[in-house]
């Protein structure tokens, strides 16, 4: 199997988790246009450990877009996967200074200890990179699992945090505990499409320890905590697999639906002949409906 058919099963959970999706229209290079139309500055942030560009008009409303679309995208996941960071950045860049970062541990960011990755150092590295691109207060913006999360706890510990958007992944109810499980059941032997991002097999211990912090995170008291104005979309049949385990995202979603609204959530479900995760990589989807909600609000 070629990198850029399973590359996007690494970037739903680095804890093995796939949902086997593939190359979207949005992910074709001949469809996808320029996306440094505006100009582009870089660095490194937290002592030169994390490699972070900047994308649109320096003037532009600070918006930290999260994992899984990275600052050296097409090197980490491939030139058949430069579309999708394209896509998202040419609907954005118009009106919104756009930080990405190589994150966690991948592409030209340094690889700490297995050990040390959990959901506190996640937050520390976030603001460390924010506050070496120059953002005070930002939007954050998650397209799916690990970026909602991040900035689930980001927002839930920092006001610095104007808006949230998130794809897909659930805010409450998450399956924290099956996805420790499914890292422990694979660290010994991690799965392909989680080794196209990860330097080498050890580094892959890493979600272990993510998740094991995970199962200790407050998820109900830090949701109801979060005051600024949140959004989560979702497709309508996202879901996903591991050994011996299935995740039904949607559901889970829509499960709690009426809690997070009436906590002043806006809860979209997307509509389209997409409806399976792959939905979440397809820019213009997606960009417009997070987009709208960002306008209003920032």
């Amino acid at each position: 199997m070629k990198r850029r058919d399973f590359v996007w099963s690494a970037a739903v959970a680095g804890a093995g988790l796939s949902v086997g999706f593939g190359r979207t229209a949005a992910s074709d290079p001949s469809q996808a246009k320029p996306a440094q139309a505006k100009p582009m500055q870089e660095g490194y942030a937290r002592n030169g450990q994390i490699y972070y560009q900047l994308h649109g008009d320096p003037k532009g409303v600070p918006l930290f877009l999260g994992f899984p679309i990275m600052a050296s995208h097409e090197q980490i996941f491939g030139e058949a996967q430069a579309g999708v960071r394209n896509g998202f950045l040419e609907r954005l860049t118009d009106r919104y200074r756009v930080l990405l970062v190589d994150y966690p541990n991948i592409g030209k960011t340094t690889t700490p200890s297995p050990a040390e990755f959990t959901i506190d150092r996640a937050c520390a590295d976030m603001l460390a990179a924010a506050d070496a691109a120059g953002f005070g207060r930002f939007a954050w913006w998650g397209p799916t699992s690990n970026g909602v999360q991040f900035g689930l706890a980001l927002a839930a510990r920092s006001d610095r945090v104007s808006a949230f958007v998130g794809g897909g992944w659930p805010p409450l109810g998450a399956p924290y505990e099956k996805l420790l499980l499914n890292g422990q059941n694979q660290v010994s032997d991690p799965p392909q499409h989680a080794l196209v991002i990860l330097r080498d097999k050890s580094q892959y211990a890493q979600w272990v320890t993510y998740y094991e912090s995970m199962t200790r995170w407050p998820e109900a008291k830090a949701v109801a905590s979060i005051k600024c104005p949140r959004m989560i979309y979702f497709p309508a049949e996202y879901s996903g697999s591991g050994p011996g385990l299935t995740f039904m995202f949607a559901d889970i979603v829509r499960e709690h639906r009426a809690e997070l609204e009436k906590m002043g959530w806006r809860v979209v479900e997307l509509a389209g002949p997409v409806r399976d995760g792959r939905a979440l990589f397809d820019p213009a989807l997606v960009v417009p409906v997070g987009r709208e909600f960002l306008d209003a609000v920032t």
